[in-house]
Order: C-alpha cells, then sequence, then structure tokens
C-alpha cells in the first residue's frame, strides 16, 4: 500500500461491487473428486497485505470454477466465480465493476441490496453444477439455507485519503451504502455504522454491517477483506443449519416423551437415546471442522478482521444457539438413559420376584404333598 496522501478524496471514484451468494447443500463435498470431475482450481492462501511472516491458512481449501457472466435487467454484465468447500457450502461471487460519484455509488448499493433478488437467479446455476457432480456430495439436503452479502470496494490509488478524513469527509455516504439506503440517515445511525470499522494502515478502511461492507483499499489489500468477509457469511450459514437441525431433533425428542409412557416406552427409550447421541456427535464433529476450517497463523489483524466480520453477521449468535440446544439435546440424554435404567432395575426385580415366587411355589407344593 503507497503512502502518499491528500487531504481530499477523488470526486470520481473506482473499484469495483460484489454480490456474494451461498448456499448450504450438504453435508460434506469429496473436493479431490470435485477437482477431477471439473475444471476446477485449489483456491490459493489470502494474500496478507502487510510485510511480515504471516498468513491465513484453509485447513482444506477451496476449489473454485469460473461461471459465465450474469446479464441483470439495466445492462451490467457480471463476471462470477463459483467455489466449493469441503463442509457442503457453495459460494458464488459475481463482480462488477465501477466508477462513478459518491450518489450513484449509494444508489447502487440500495438498488442490489433491496431491490434484486440474486439467490432466485443463481440457485438454478448452482443446482446445474452439483447435478453433473453429484457422486462428490455427502448427504446432499433436499432444502437449501442460503446468505448473501454485498462488498463495495473502492479502490485506493496512489492519491488515497487518510481513513480519519475519509470517513470525516463522506461517512454519511459510508453508512449509506453499508446500510444499503438511499436516504440520509441520521447523525446517531452514521456514528453506530462507523463504529464497526477497522485500519491496518492510516489509509485504508473496512467498515462492517450484517448485509455489506464498504472497502477502501488496494486490489490486493482487499483481498484479505473478502475472503475473510465469504469465510464468515459461510459459517454464518453452517451455524444456521445446524441451528434448524437441532430444532428438529428436539421437537421429536419433547414430542416421543411426552406420548411414550408405561414400561415397554421407557424401554424403547434406549434406542431413541443412542441415536439422539448419535447425532449430536455427528454435529460436534461438523462443527468444530466448519469452525476450524481456517486457521489464523501469526496474523491478529486478520483474525481481528474476521471477528468484527463474524460479529456483525451474526455468527457467535447462532454458535451460542446451537451451543445451548446440544447442551440441552445431551441433558435429555442423559435423562433418558437414566429412565431406561430405571426401567431396566424396575424390570430386572420384577423378574427376580417372580423367580422367588415361582421357587416358593414349588416349595409349597412339594412341602403339601
Amino acid at each position: 500500500m503507497t503512502t502518499t496522501m491528500t487531504s481530499q478524496a477523488p470526486t470520481s471514484l473506482s473499484g469495483s461491487v460484489l454480490v456474494l451468494i451461498q448456499f448450504d447443500v450438504c453435508e460434506e463435498i469429496r473436493l479431490d473428486q470435485l477437482q477431477q470431475t471439473m475444471n476446477a482450481r485449489t483456491v490459493q492462501q489470502p494474500t496478507i497485505k502487510h510485510s511480515v511472516p504471516a498468513y491465513v491458512r484453509y485447513q482444506r481449501p477451496p476449489v473454485a470454477e469460473p461461471l459465465k457472466p450474469l446479464v441483470l435487467g439495466g445492462g451490467e454484465r457480471l463476471e462470477g466465480e463459483i467455489k466449493y468447500y469441503d463442509y457442503g457450502v457453495v459460494s458464488v461471487i459475481y463482480q462488477l465493476a465501477f466508477t462513478g460519484d459518491w450518489q450513484s455509488l449509494v444508489h447502487l448499493a440500495s438498488r442490489w441490496v433491496w431491490d434484486m433478488d440474486f439467490a432466485a437467479r443463481v440457485e438454478p446455476v448452482v443446482r446445474q453444477r452439483l447435478e453433473r457432480n453429484a457422486g462428490t456430495l455427502i448427504k446432499p439436503y433436499a432444502r437449501w439455507l442460503s446468505e448473501d452479502y454485498f462488498i463495495f470496494h473502492v479502490r485506493a490509488d496512489d492519491a488515497a485519503q487518510l481513513s480519519a478524513d475519509l470517513t470525516r469527509d463522506h461517512g454519511i455516504e459510508i453508512a449509506q451504502i453499508v446500510r444499503g439506503d438511499r436516504m440520509r440517515l441520521s447523525t446517531g445511525e452514521c456514528t453506530e455504522v462507523l463504529q464497526s470499522r477497522i485500519s491496518y494502515y492510516d489509509n485504508d478502511l473496512v467498515v462492517i454491517g450484517w448485509n455489506a461492507a464498504f472497502l477502501y483499499d488496494t486490489n490486493a489489500g482487499a483481498e484479505t477483506a473478502i475472503q475473510l468477509l465469504e469465510y464468515a457469511n459461510s459459517q454464518l450459514l453452517e451455524f444456521r443449519h445446524y441451528d434448524e437441525l437441532l430444532t428438529g431433533i428436539l421437537d421429536n425428542v419433547y414430542d416421543s416423551l411426552e406420548h411414550r409412557t408405561g414400561l415397554a416406552a421407557r424401554w424403547r427409550m434406549a434406542r431413541s437415546a443412542t441415536r439422539l447421541h448419535t447425532v449430536l456427535l455427528d454435529i460436534a464433529e461438523l462443527t468444530e471442522r466448519a469452525d476450524n476450517a481456517i486457521k489464523f497463523l501469526s496474523d491478529m489483524f486478520a483474525a481481528r478482521l474476521y471477528r468484527l466480520a463474524a460479529v456483525k453477521v451474526g455468527v457467535p449468535d447462532y454458535k451460542d444457539l446451537v451451543t445451548q440446544k446440544l447442551k440441552t439435546a445431551e441433558d435429555l440424554y442423559h435423562d433418558m438413559i437414566e429412565h431406561f435404567n430405571q426401567a431396566r432395575g424396575f424390570f430386572l426385580e420384577t423378574i427376580v420376584v417372580l423367580i422367588l415366587l415361582v421357587e416358593l411355589f414349588y416349595l409349597f407344593r412339594g412341602k403339601g404333598m
């Protein structure tokens, strides 16, 4: 990143607008097999922009392939790429080069964030790709969850403005872009939006919202932020899936407990408890794999940027929900096992009593003879 700066931002902006659409399609994708059946490449590790021996490393890097351009109703032609993550998420990124002023970027953000249904247009493309590679999907889902996110990257050139000056002079427009709102926001709302900002140098800036982010950086500098935003949204998608899955499991367990009475029902509870525990182990393994898919090695700025992105899009909230429901399910499992052990103990005691009664019967019968 160059350190040459001016006191005023250029009136003409250039950069790119990215829309990220992700789908949770299956439990796992066999990336090695997928790469053999298609013209795909392994995604390179993100390049950290500052000169330190540190980087972000995927445990299993996703594979990617290009998509045909997406042409919108207004004539915009978006270049696309699709990525496949081993934990069952498919990520599509479409990108449009942008040149204009602040107001044109504000209007474009509003139109894309609220008026365009990108997921509906992209899902058929993803389904077509996956149908050709169905053998690489482990336990595909009948219903897909989806997330979309928008990234507005204004390229910082050789006359890059100080981030403090940028937020002072154009904080209102940045807040509108992140919120996707054409109307001028209140001072309090602008302050709220700009609190979620982070910079490494004094002339770069990332402002992160729950459904969009604003980047002011070079192309190389923005690369890390874009990949971390993509990863944070994929984590949100995964934990949303686990939350729904656990909700369904707990509802079924509560229903079965409510309608099962008597000794036989308690005896059958052992099988239900075993199935529940198996599911809990599977979910714990999947969440750990998804949570550890990316490692931050020595790069504290990348880790801080990811944590900010994760908080803004809601990853910790859904992760807490999953953790709480796992704890509830674990308590239910132990309770079901306890009820089963009680039923088994009662059954064994009943058998012992019956044996004693039979022995006493034959004993007294023998004396009577």
